[in-house]
């Protein structure tokens, strides 16, 4: 990476401007940049360098003051919500947002965790890197039982772009050719413990619709010559991740795209630069660039570009959008249909159960794996759905032995006692559900009338709770995944249900609010994630999505976007744009 690539004020119009550099942004920078356009990278936050700027890495909780727990006071100053993330400590907190400097405010009666990591990588270095694809029914349930928009593509329009982004990726896995989850490019998978193995043979053995398989995720167990050419090799499996990886060993823009992009010598990068809107110009009716704000000094400058793609995360983009106002466009820019905002929508993990063990006392697991086990959606179209509510969920599930602290309450005194706290405690395996949320006009973020942040930007005033579809599902998913436990042999089998607390956003996989459609009428973007109103503006990320669907989001985001970047240049190609 080299230090000139990084800019303040230029009279330079790029080929495209790109918003954000997490996942999407990571990638749409190399896919412009390696097909020969001048392109200007611009991120809100500071600079992360690869392996340079991983403070926490390697270090054991007792090498922090407070075994790696954030001082409480801290907490409550800026951290209040960035600290309901199961990533957040110590030896992560530099890669959260600040959350006194990035307030936003919820309507009356509704809560939503919005998780923000504002550096260059953005939240691809704090990601939990399950990567899936969506299946062809995920893309057919909206039309199929009218709950929100059509998807304006489906599977086989994404399937050559999900292979290309796999292979760069590198995703450990095994093929299972499963219709609900379609298999990817893979590496080989990491290995189940026995009693994981005992679950799947019961459950592939009694269920048609239900299957286990090894969690995919962006990691390299066996790095192809490709991933050794990006400078990563393998995992490590001491799954520390979100501390950040020298060993690149994981997916993220800092290992991967970023360095790609930067070799063209096509990359620029603006840090430090808080979009405030984009330029649009009514007479061409085009976008002409963007005005940021300084994140340290709070002056302005504007960036200027033939395209631009807003990768800056769902709720990012839509800020950027709803403040992009004009004498066309009173309510936000490509907002012709009034839907820009709405559809906000989050994955629902609220349903565990989880149980005893018995039988493997004589048997442990080496290294820390960094993924589980999944149960994929085995109620993925109509004829499948539950009683009394529409679309599925999935199970994440995983075994492990219990240690120290499981027996830390136990009655003892003297060596003995001392002894059994070196040994491993009892085998223990659970279930959490992973499930759809409907995509609902209610559900949406719009700008707040009088309050602001320290940009002078409006603050997003969200409006999102779950509705009776989503506690109905997870009430199900709560039964169903205890009675599969109790069924395979699992003891003293408890189940629960947490909607009533843990609100939408803490899945950290919110989309919608600029979803793609095949009606201007009603949607933002097309198939190509270009917007219907200015042709020379498309929003890649999340945002795009028309419904959540169950798996996991970020590789269709990736692929989705290298989609939207290979049309965007044809088009200019063409003069189109």
């Amino acid at each position: 990476m080299n230090d000139k690539m990084y800019i303040e004020q230029t009279d330079t119009v790029f080929d495209a401007i790109v918003v954000g550099s997490g996942i999407t942004g990571g990638w749409a920078a190399k896919e412009f940049c390696e097909r020969g356009l001048n392109t200007l990278m611009i991120e809100r936050g500071r600079v992360v360098k690869h392996r340079e700027d991983y403070p926490g890495e390697g270090k054991g909780p007792w090498e922090f003051p407070n075994r790696s727990k954030v001082d409480n006071l801290l907490v409550e100053q800026d951290f209040h919500q960035q600290k309901k993330c199961y990533a957040f400590h110590d030896s992560t907190k530099h890669f959260f947002g600040n959350d006194r400097e990035l307030p936003y405010s919820t309507k009356e009666g509704t809560d939503f965790t919005w998780i923000r990591a504002n550096q260059l990588g953005g939240k691809s270095l704090l990601w939990h890197r399950q990567s899936y694809r969506l299946c062809e029914d995920d893309f057919l349930a909206n039309k199929r039982d009218g709950e929100g928009n059509d998807w304006p593509i489906r599977y086989d329009d994404l399937k050559d772009e999900y292979s290309y982004v796999e292979k760069f990726v590198g995703i450990s896995g095994q093929a299972e050719g499963l219709v609900n989850l379609p298999d990817s490019e893979f590496l080989p998978p990491f290995e189940m413990t026995s009693p994981e193995k005992m679950f799947k043979q019961f459950v592939d053995k009694n269920y048609t619709e239900r299957h286990v398989v090894m969690g995919r995720c962006a990691h390299l167990t066996k790095p192809t010559q490709l991933h050794i050419e990006q400078g990563r090799v393998q995992c490590q499996a001491r799954n520390e991740c979100q501390k950040g990886c020298s060993f690149g060993a994981y997916f993220s823009t800092q290992s991967s795209t970023l360095p790609a992009a930067a070799k063209t010598n096509n990359l620029h990068i603006a840090p430090n630069s808080v979009v405030h809107s984009l330029i649009y110009d009514d007479k061409t009716n085009k976008v002409l660039g963007v005005k940021v704000i300084d994140n340290d000094n709070l002056t302005t400058r504007e960036y200027f570009a033939k395209v631009v793609f807003l990768c800056a995360s769902t709720l990012g983009s839509t800020q950027i959008m709803l403040n992009s106002k004009s004498k066309k466009f009173p309510n936000g820019i490509a907002n012709s249909s009034g839907v820009l905002g709405h559809y906000l929508m989050d994955h629902n993990y609220n349903a565990s159960a989880d149980g005893r063990v018995e039988g493997f006392e004589d048997e442990f697991y080496q290294g820390r794996r960094p993924t589980g086990c999944y149960i994929p959606n085995f109620r993925y179209k109509p004829s499948l759905y539950g009683e009394g509510f529409k679309r599925g969920y999935a199970f994440g599930m995983g075994a492990y032995r219990t240690d120290w602290r499981g027996k830390g309450g136990s009655d003892g005194i003297g060596a003995d006692y001392k002894s059994k706290l070196t040994e491993p405690g009892e085998w223990r395996l659970g279930l959490y559900a992973q499930g759809e949320m409907l995509p609902r006009f209610e559900n949406q973020v719009a700008l707040h009338p009088t309050k602001t942040d320290k940009w002078g930007i409006p603050q997003l005033d969200i409006n999102c709770q779950w509705s009776d579809n989503e506690k109905l599902m997870m009430e199900d998913a709560a039964q169903v995944g205890a009675e599969m436990l109790r069924k395979a042999g699992i003891l003293d089998v408890k189940s629960r249900t947490t909607y009533d607390h843990n609100a939408p956003g803490l899945a950290i996989h919110e989309v919608g609010t600029a979803r793609m459609g095949r009606d201007p009428k009603d949607s933002i973007l097309n198939g190509f994630n270009q917007t219907h109103d200015i042709d020379n503006l498309f929003v890649s990320d999340g945002a795009a999505f028309c419904s959540s669907a169950v798996v996991n989001p970020s590789l269709t985001f990736m692929a989705m976007t290298v989609r939207a970047v290979k049309y965007c240049v044809n088009e200019m190609n063409n003069k189109r744009i």
